[in-house]
């Protein structure tokens, strides 16, 4: 194989129909919102992220991650000691499972019941010809409290949402999105690249049924490639860069001690806190493999 131009091909975002398959979903979502007696009267932000938003999907994987939040209510966490009361906020006019509710009969009202399946976390709005599937995220605001002021807590603000299972998550999509633009930025517009190939990588290892690819994340992938120095990218070909990034992730997960501090491109949660969905061995194996896949030396 010519991995140099496998790397090329691998690199390159989907193609024009592809996106706008994926433009017509949050389109079509957003108007599922909008058209709603309900939440058209509250004060919602419905936007992209994931992926999607970042322009690092590929075409196997270019589903649409949208985010449905509500501003006026929120998710905190205080400092120790303190609540609510210290920093005059008011129990909320609605709770997170009415809102999710509301979600889900507005998606079902627009699609149709059939092309609506609720999961744990999210909702997913079936493909058809003119659209892709979709995974829509029910949230609300998110404030982390960390001084005595009623403005003290870290804007811009995240999400936050319950699982089905009651488990919650908190999410900063926004820096996230900011975080990923500022990497391409300085990284000569390789990063993106380099998150695309590592994904079609993945796939690739996982057609080959080697066990350690197969539940390896796609937002693991472009936070450990976000990790990254930005030195280790625009080398004078591709297939340096990728050897470039395989070993520093490699090097990165090698112990628990390496790690402790990276973060998700967000910049704020860590990547392998006890509560993620992965862990760093997986993420050492997978590039343990793709090392000897690829045959750096």
């Amino acid at each position: 194989m010519n991995w140099e131009d496998t790397f090329r091909s691998w690199g390159s975002p989907p193609g024009k129909t592809e996106r706008e398959k994926m433009e017509n979903t949050e389109t079509a979502i957003k108007k599922a919102i909008d058209k709603d007696e309900v939440l058209s009267k509250m004060h919602i932000s419905v936007f992209a992220q994931g992926s999607y938003k970042s322009r690092t999907s590929i075409k196997q994987d270019s589903d649409v991650d949208i985010c449905v939040c509500l501003n006026s209510t929120f998710f905190t966490r205080y400092p120790d000691g303190k609540t609510r009361e210290d920093y005059s906020n008011t129990v909320g006019s609605i709770t997170f499972a009415k809102f999710k509710n509301l979600i889900e009969q507005a998606l079902k009202n627009y699609f149709g019941t059939s092309e609506v399946t609720r999961g744990n976390k999210a909702f997913d709005v079936h493909s058809n010809s003119y659209r892709v599937d979709a995974d829509v995220l029910a949230a609300l605001a998110y404030r982390y409290y960390y001084g005595e002021k009623e403005s003290d807590y870290r804007q811009p603000t995240g999400v936050g949402f319950l699982t089905d299972k009651g488990i919650r998550i908190n999410n900063w999509p926004k820096q996230a999105y900011q975080n990923g633009v500022k990497k391409q930025s300085v990284t000569g517009e390789r990063y993106k690249k380099m998150v695309r190939i590592i994904k079609r990588l993945r796939n690739e290892i996982q057609d080959k049924s080697i066990s350690v690819a197969q539940n390896v994340p796609s937002f693991l992938i472009e936070s450990l490639v976000w990790n990254v120095s930005d030195g280790g990218f625009n080398h004078d070909n591709y297939y340096d860069d990728v050897r470039y990034v395989v070993a520093d992730c490699f090097n990165k997960t090698l112990t628990d001690e390496n790690c402790k501090d990276l973060c998700e491109v967000n910049g704020i949660k860590y990547l392998f806190y006890s509560s993620q969905p992965w862990t760093r061995t997986q993420a050492h194996d997978f590039f343990d493999v793709a090392w000897d896949y690829i045959g750096f030396k």
